[in-house]
């Protein structure tokens, strides 16, 4: 046999195997990435994207007074806000004003989860005692906090107990209306089956009930946590002589400009600070929804 008929017999060679042979380094396969420098990658990479429109933000904010578009004398740029800011909080009074408030503000929230919860879930449970309820709800419910505002104050005096009071009123409704419509919006089928395995009343509202409404009261909780705080400041401008609203308030009567912004950046801090830890709870509570959709 001629060698020419031997290379027309021999086995096509693919263009892959040829480039194995003749390089060995693009043979090797590309090694992927270790799990932990992804997972950082991520993580720079969610806070980059999280950060930026803050960052564009505070620039814009230091640049159109220095630049003349807004009038510095009413918005000073940043730099001089972090610097009120710091002489505040070295000075001890930025600890003052924050522990007045978060005290009241986390007692008002506080009595408003534990007295909220447990009512919503009984009116959501027991249609007689929401039928009786119902038209006094949608009364309070329609009336804004901060309208109340004298008649706490009136009635109470310009004390701390007017303050917790005004919180406790404003946080109650997000919770309790929220924890009415979880349970009354539960899987009728989840009803059916636990009624079908001859459950009694108690083990149903604990087993079915409860675990399903978690959710929605946790986003009425959420909801009250950024109504504590806004409404505090509202009631501290009013008649306190500590807290974030009154720094706020006797800067702006001052003309402390800078002191002014510099209270109402830690009362924004705050609430986001305060709105991510009740996001943490939430997912600590509800983390059987991940698993089971998993």
């Amino acid at each position: 046999m001629s060698i020419t008929t031997e290379k027309a017999l021999a086995p096509p060679v693919e263009a892959g195997a040829a480039v194995q042979r003749t390089d060995p380094v693009l043979a090797r396969p590309r090694r992927a990435l270790p799990n932990p420098l992804r997972h950082t990658g991520r993580i720079l990479l969610a806070v980059f994207t999280r950060t930026v429109a803050i960052a564009v933000l505070l620039a814009v904010w230091e640049s159109a007074p220095r630049l003349n578009l807004v009038d510095r004398t009413f918005l000073p740029p940043f730099s001089e806000v972090a610097v009120a800011w710091w002489h505040l909080l070295v000075d001890g009074q930025l600890a003052e004003h924050t522990q007045a408030s978060l005290g009241r503000s986390l007692t008002g929230f506080g009595l408003a989860v534990v007295i909220a919860v447990p009512l919503g879930l009984l009116i959501g449970w027991y249609r007689p005692l929401a039928d009786l309820l119902g038209p006094l709800l949608e009364v309070f419910r329609n009336t804004a906090a901060l309208a109340l505002l004298p008649v706490f104050v009136l009635l109470l005096g310009i004390g701390e107990t007017s303050k917790i009071s005004i919180v406790l009123y404003a946080c109650t409704w997000p919770i309790l209306l929220n924890t009415i419509s979880a349970v009354r919006s539960v899987d009728p089928t989840l009803l059916r089956l636990a009624r079908s395995m001859d459950l009694p009343a108690p083990r149903i509202f604990q087993k079915v009930i409860l675990p399903a409404s978690v959710p929605t009261v946790f986003t009425g909780i959420r909801l009250a946590g950024a109504v504590a705080i806004l409404v505090l400041v509202a009631a501290e401008m009013v008649g306190a002589k500590a807290g974030l609203g009154y720094l706020v308030n006797a800067s702006q009567f001052n003309f402390a400009i800078p002191e002014m912004y510099a209270g109402i950046i830690t009362i924004s801090a705050i609430g986001v600070a305060f709105n991510q830890l009740l996001v943490a709870l939430e997912r600590r509570f509800t983390s059987w929804r991940t698993l089971t959709g998993s």
